[in-house]
């Protein structure tokens, strides 16, 4: 972070400031950046990675629905919102009891931020420890096709993801993942 800084020393006015900046970002967003370095970055048990606090952003200025919902991640995240219990929950797209059971019990591959979404509680607590091959027929027959289609794609589910071995589901969506970040970052230029 100081370094960062330390590259607008001496910049005092705003036209210095934003050529400074677009000056970082051609530097370090780079292709590679997006494509190698950040799904690299996700592929993090880390509870308070950036990158997870990043990809929520995202998903936040594209609008997105809540997975497996029709409302939005912006209205359940509003601080305004009062509730006896917090509106959104980190959920395990493939649960971890279920993962236990198949013999994957590393904690840091069980809770890799690309197993995580966030979902009503409800729901949560509906799927509790199915796996995804049983809770996903009977969630998506709540959605059109379309809809359904497109919110796989916001939340960065590869297709048919809920009948793919869990390993490859985290190599397969850590990318998709990262275009998300891409898209959201995007809307602020």
């Amino acid at each position: 972070m100081d370094a960062d800084l330390n590259r607008f020393k001496g910049i005092n006015d705003s036209t210095g400031f934003v050529r400074g900046l677009d000056e970082l970002i051609a530097n370090e967003l780079t292709n590679d950046f997006w494509t190698i370095t950040l799904p690299a970055d996700l592929a993090t048990s880390s509870a308070r990675n950036p990158a997870l606090f990043v990809y929520v952003a995202a998903q936040n200025r594209l609008g997105a629905p809540v997975l497996f919902s029709h409302k939005k991640i912006s209205d359940l995240l509003d601080p305004a919102l009062k509730t006896k219990r917090k509106a959104l929950e980190r959920h395990h797209l493939f649960p971890r009891a279920w993962l236990e059971e198949e013999g994957v019990d590393d904690r840091t591959i069980v809770n890799q931020m690309a197993n995580y979404a966030l979902l009503e509680w409800p729901d949560n607590l509906d799927i509790s420890d199915k796996p995804p091959s049983t809770y996903v027929p009977i969630i998506r027959s709540r959605f059109k096709p379309q809809e359904w289609e497109t919110m796989c794609e916001i939340h960065a589910l590869p297709e048919e993801w809920e009948k793919t071995e869990y390993q490859r589901f985290l190599v397969l969506r850590r990318p998709l993942m990262a275009a998300i970040i891409r898209r959201g970052f995007e809307t602020l230029q």
